[in-house]
């Protein structure tokens, strides 16, 4: 079962190292971004018996293998929806509302019919989740019902899945999916070696290998003889580490990560292994991984519940008028109530019941129950539409932006994808983008580029040259055979040369160890593959062809260029590895430890010993860790030594190296004497077959081999920008968004990329913070405030105001000079007008304001900010970094970059967005407002825990500048016109209410009431909400200023809101009076009114909404006339049912004169105003929008953009 397909998300993090915890005072993080000890103490391990189910589960305290990933089941489903769907209060409120009109005093709806719009949207949505959660119980049969090989009885049968229990011993063939978390116990490899897929767990294609103890490959050969205990780690969610041991034989055998295969992967290029499950169905460590990812709630649905807020303020107001009233007429006519309509306490009919009183409850009981009436006729006030209504347009909008073809990467064939439908439109109000690099604007494919060896640096792109060397044969020792690499690379011919010398000269040794050491101190695997190959005089050779496969892609490009310069790796087990130097097959080095890279040491070692018996560590790592364990006499001390020239030189090439923007390593390696490798050993397996706090005890030991290194030399890999990243971070900063990159890279390295990409510019001042003490970081962030003017957030909050409102109101400057600069004659590239910043600037200046200046660039390391986030400096980083045009975060941890992007939530009001791809992007993608993941080359764990994903950096750039526009355009304006369409209906009853002696009594029928926000109104909103565009895309990409338009809220915000009332408020006027005023002195009844005032309250609102379309197309002409239509067509039905008491009243109206035009009248009158402001408006103050939108439709935007009227920019 792939991870992919569980209703969740992961959430993998990376182990952080104890000091970089998160600061008290920052938001509480997820859970998940950090993994919990899997041991409380050393007598709390999880006891497997190997191939004895029973007796490991003796206590049943194991769960079985069976997974569950659906929500409900049938019994479960109807209480445990509803208790979901009711944690919206806007339900509770209408259920509410349809329980009041269900008493006697109250029911001024039909019981049934009250219930109607709150039942419908509780039925769509439990569809809709019954239909996901059916299909989780589909994918989890299908799951459970799979069989594997499973010892029993002395012999492999199969057993599905479901029964797999912890302790079972299953054997599992080559392509197989593994069932649960196994131990290997052997394979069909002599070596022990199993080759897997961990696609479906974090989405990387390469192949990873997983060993077999030596000392466990008898019981594979001898099947049914399996025994031995493991004790392991208790279940928990890291799937990179693994912490057992196993005692077989009187042996306690240390097992790690290497030893264990995990449920969801598959076994590759192995035919068959055989293992122990250790964690079955819900305790593995994927399934711990598959919980849900924190929910996000959209900005602008926070400010919706504002607005309703005020609804409910206007509801109460008209409720208490209508009761207060009701209350004052009834004391006024107390004597006249059974002669007087609406309130007599007397029946008048020819029936049983004449003369029987009504239940009259007194004055006081009258005004409360008035009340309430009030309330369920008024209900619509607050619009429980809206939430279907929006959930459907976000479906829509999704389906769109998934389907633009101009976001497809054909490279990894991966379309946009939407992980999260509650906020499209936040991605059009982002301010701040916060970027991993490598990976995100990077292609995380790596190649070799440089080489400093023994202090002379090559691979100078003037002497390298188009090299055969990894094109020509290379004699192998065995047979004649050849192998050549599949991958192509150039070399430097001086270095050819060097490493072809006698093996004599210090400069030869330290190059053949440095090569020596790239291609030893990894756990890359050379799988290889045998074709014909035509050689001279029509020879046909045996070639085998190398591909190495590793889980790092800088690994992967340092063994390759080992290979090419003549050092092959050509095998590869847990014992020992084979390497080809220059033809010449080396003896076995047997590989006696091995120190993996981890984040606290930032380097990897392995201790070798040689055919000659002689023992040496091999260490490769990152300068900012490698450089301080160098041997004493590189020491600048010893300025004359050669250590110290060498090191010097190195150091250089190390500033060179990385100036360009290439990732650099140091290579060392030292000798060790039988004492000290001894005294190694002996601490590396106590630490290899600890249970508790193995990490650290194997960090001690390679403590004591780790030093006092002899510098061999250093490399340089390039990552190369993806295409398209220098464009997008331009065109974002254009936009009035704010790119910080966060990355672990080291500072040289960022500011290299940073240039490249445009984000750092020459002309730019660099405030550089690398503090090693609080004091120190407090220093320079206070000097670097003081240098450059920049004031506390305290000091700038009335200027921040600037944010949220326009700048060309504040500025007062007129528009005219916005329409002169928006089209000049020779074809603009960039919008300047009164909004953007280059304008403003001009009148007053932006350091004046304390906004941002654009000549400061922050740049800061994860050293200060372990400082900086956990002391009191919070404030001056944020004054600082808000106050520069770019921020650039080096050598930042995963709890780090999370913590940076809170920093920002946390003092600002802004919307920001975080983009990686990596698992250590995860804590910042699911801290930020919006997520974004790319589907890239370190897994597919930032994706799992996104809302959105893509496969390249540069299609940010449209789904902000297009569709988070388009989307934020769409939504706003969805919400206002909901607010006014139901408000509109509401005062229209509230009028004809207190013409009726402020009695709960209505001209419409219930049908009609409820049908008017479900059916009559509805389907014009969704499909405007889905399709209509402002601009075209190619406008909106040739002027990323246009997008500011939502960073100053212009399609949504109090201002708006309160404009939308006072229209709502005459158009119910006229609505109401038109009709009642026409037909005062006729005879018409008062179920004839209600239905004019059914169709004309359609009519008017589909014409309003008519009004703002800036888009017509074929389905929006449908919608919006055809949903006139089908009103008149229902109406026609309702009024033909002799059981209601409006029957026939349609036919009766329609045929006069008068009632058409009434309808006429009344939507002209009701949208004059509107009509006249819009065009006032937009003549005398255009917006941004207007003035681009005018232009596009006049065709007088520049020739290269292409644009014709009706051009579909879908």
């Amino acid at each position: 079962m792939e991870l992919q397909q569980f209703p969740s998300s992961h959430e993998i993090s990376v182990a952080i190292p104890a000091q970089e915890k998160p600061n008290k005072h920052l938001r509480i993080r997820h859970k998940s971004v950090q993994f919990e000890d899997p041991f409380t103490s050393e007598d709390d391990p999880r006891l497997i018996c190997i191939n004895d189910p029973r007796r490991t589960n003796d206590k049943y305290e194991f769960t079985g293998n069976e997974i569950r990933t659906s929500k409900y089941t049938v019994i479960t489903f109807l209480p445990k929806n509803l208790f979901i769907q009711f944690h919206r209060l806007a339900y509770l409120y209408f259920l509410a509302i349809a329980a009041l009109n269900q008493l006697p005093p109250l029911a001024v709806f039909g019981r049934t019919v009250s219930l109607f719009p709150l039942l419908f949207v509780l039925f769509v949505t439990a569809i809709k989740d019954g239909y996901e959660d059916w299909r989780r119980h589909r994918s989890d049969r299908k799951e459970n019902n799979r069989e594997a090989l499973v010892m029993q009885s002395g012999e492999f049968r199969t057993k599905k899945w479901k029964s797999i229990c912890a302790g079972e011993v299953v054997k599992i063939h080559s392509d197989e999916m593994i069932p649960c978390d196994i131990v290997l116990l052997g394979t069909s490899d002599t070596n022990g070696i199993a080759y897997i897929q961990t696609m479906n767990l974090d989405g990387e294609s390469n192949l990873k290998t997983r060993y077999a103890r030596q000392e466990t490959t008898s019981m594979a050969c001898e099947e049914g003889t399996f025994s031995g205990l493991i004790k392991c780690e208790q279940p928990n969610r890291n799937i990179y580490e693994f912490t057992a041991t196993m005692e077989f034989n009187g042996q306690r055998i240390p097992l790690g990560q290497s030893n264990i295969i995990l449920r969801g992967c598959q076994l590759k290029n192995t035919d068959w292994v055989i293992g122990v499950v250790v964690y079955a169905g819900q305790e593995t460590k994927a399934m711990m991984n598959s919980t849900a990812s924190p929910s996000k709630r959209s900005k602008l649905e926070s400010y919706m519940n504002r607005e309703t807020l005020w609804l409910s303020v206007f509801l109460f107001v008209m409720c208490a008028v209508v009761a207060t009233g009701m209350g004052l007429w009834l004391k006024s006519h107390m004597h006249q109530l059974d002669t007087l309509p609406y309130y007599r306490r007397k029946f008048f009919t020819r029936g049983r019941d004449n003369g029987k009183d009504y239940k009259f409850y007194d004055i006081p009981m009258e005004i409360f129950f008035s009340f309430l009436s009030s309330v369920i006729i008024f209900q619509i006030m607050i619009p429980i539409s809206l939430y279907i209504t929006m959930e459907l347009v976000r479906l829509g909008q999704s389906y769109f932006m998934i389907e633009d073809r101009r976001m497809y990467d054909s490279s990894s064939d991966s379309r946009f994808q939407c992980r999260s439908l509650n906020i499209n439109e936040d991605l059009g109000q982002i301010r701040y983008v916060f970027s991993d690099k490598t990976g995100t604007l990077t292609e995380n494919k790596m190649e070799f580029q440089r080489a400093s060896v023994y202090g002379k640096d090559y691979g100078n792109p003037l002497n390298v040259i188009s090299h055969s060397l990894c094109q020509t044969n290379t004699q192998e020792a065995l047979g004649g055979q050849r192998s050549k690499l599949k991958s192509e690379m150039n070399v430097d011919p001086e270095l050819v040369a060097l490493l072809h010398r006698d093996l004599v000269e210090d400069e030869r040794i330290a190059a053949h160890e440095f090569f020596l050491t790239l291609a030893a101190c990894n756990t890359v695997i050379p799988m290889t593959s045998r074709f014909s190959s035509p050689g001279s005089a029509n020879e046909v050779h045996e070639v085998e062809a190398i591909d190495y496969q590793g889980e790092s892609p800088d690994e992967q490009a340092l063994v390759t260029a080992a290979s090419a310069y003549g050092y092959t790796l050509v095998e590869r087990t847990t014992g020992h590895i084979v390497i080809d130097a220059n033809g010449e097959k080396i003896s076995r080095l047997d590989v006696l430890g091995l120190h993996e890279f981890d984040s606290v040491r930032k380097r990897m070692s392995v201790v070798i010993r040689f055919p000659n018996n002689s023992v040496k560590v091999l260490v490769k790592g990152a300068d900012s860790s490698m450089l301080s364990i160098l041997d004493i006499k590189s020491d600048s001390r010893f300025v004359n030594s050669l250590a110290a020239k060498i090191r010097h030189a190195t150091e250089n090439h190390l500033s060179n190296y990385s100036s360009q923007g290439l990732r650099t390593l140091v290579i060392a390696s030292r000798d060790l004497n039988d004492a000290q490798f001894r005294e190694w050993q002996e601490k590396y397996e106590e630490a290899s077959t600890s249970i508790t706090e193995r990490s650290a005890k194997l960090r001690q030991a390679a403590a004591l081999v780790e030093c006092n290194l002899n510098l061999l030399g250093a490399t340089a890999i390039e990552d190369k920008l993806q295409d398209g990243v220098p464009e997008a971070i331009e065109a974002l900063r254009q936009a009035g968004m704010k790119v910080w990159v966060l990355t672990g890279d080291k500072q040289e390295t960022a500011i290299s990329i940073g240039l490249s990409c445009r984000l750092l510019t020459q002309s730019m001042n660099q405030i550089i913070i690398n503090g090693t003490s609080e004091d120190e970081c407090r220093r320079l962030l206070i000097d670097a405030k003081a240098k450059y003017g920049i004031k506390s957030a305290d000091s700038r909050n009335g200027i921040m105001k600037l944010k949220t409102s326009s700048a060309c109101e504040f500025l007062n400057i007129p528009k005219s000079r916005m329409l002169t600069s928006l089209i000049p004659d020779n074809g603009p590239q960039n919008l300047n007008y009164a909004g953007a910043a280059t304008d403003i600037s001009e009148f007053c200046g932006e350091k004046g304001l304390g906004l941002i200046d654009n000549s400061l660039a922050l740049i800061i390391d994860g050293n200060s900010l372990v400082y900086i986030l956990e002391k009191d400096l919070e404030s001056e980083l944020f004054d600082l970094a808000t106050s520069c045009a770019v921020v650039l975060c080096c050598r930042v941890a995963p709890l780090q970059k999370a913590g940076i992007v809170d920093l920002i939530k946390s003092g600002t009001n802004d919307m920001t967005l975080a983009i990686g791809d990596g698992a250590n992007d995860v804590s910042m993608i699911q801290m930020a407002d919006v997520g974004v993941g790319i589907s890239g080359q370190e897994g597919r764990q930032a994706v799992m825990a996104s809302d959105f994903a893509m496969g390249q950096f540069r299609f940010l750039k449209r789904l902000l500048l297009v569709h988070g526009h388009w989307n934020y355009q769409r939504v706003g304006y969805l919400v206002l016109y909901n607010f006014y369409r139901n408000a509109v209906f509401v005062l229209m009853l509230f009028w004809y209410i207190l013409y009726t002696a402020f009695s709960a009594t209505s001209a419409l029928t219930d049908w009609s009431s409820v049908f008017y926000s479900v059916i009559y109104t509805s389907v014009p909103t969704i499909v405007v909400g889905i399709l209509d565009k402002d601009l075209g895309h190619k406008t909106l990409l040739h002027y990323p200023k246009l997008y500011e338009a939502g960073h100053r809220q212009e399609s949504y915000n109090m201002k708006l809101f309160w404009i939308t009332m006072l229209d709502t408020l005459w158009q119910s006027l006229v609505l109401f009076y038109v009709p009642f005023f026409i037909y005062r002195n006729s005879s018409v009844d008062i179920w004839s009114m209600g239905s004019l005032w059914t169709i004309a309250v359609v009519v008017l609102v589909n014409a309003h909404l008519a009004m703002d379309i800036q888009r017509w197309v074929l389905i929006s002409h449908v919608a919006v006339w055809g949903s006139i239509l089908i009103t008149f067509m229902c109406m026609v039905i309702i009024d033909s049912i002799p059981l209601f008491p409006n029957f026939w009243t349609i036919y009766n109206l329609a045929t006069t004169i008068t009632y058409w035009l009434s309808i006429l009248l009344i939507t002209i009158l009701a949208l004059l105003p509107r009509f006249l402001y819009k065009v006032i408006h937009q003549i005398y103050w255009p917006s941004d929008i207007q003035i681009a939108r005018e232009a596009e439709i006049l065709r007088k935007l520049p020739k290269q953009l292409g644009l014709t009227p009706d051009d579909d920019v879908s």
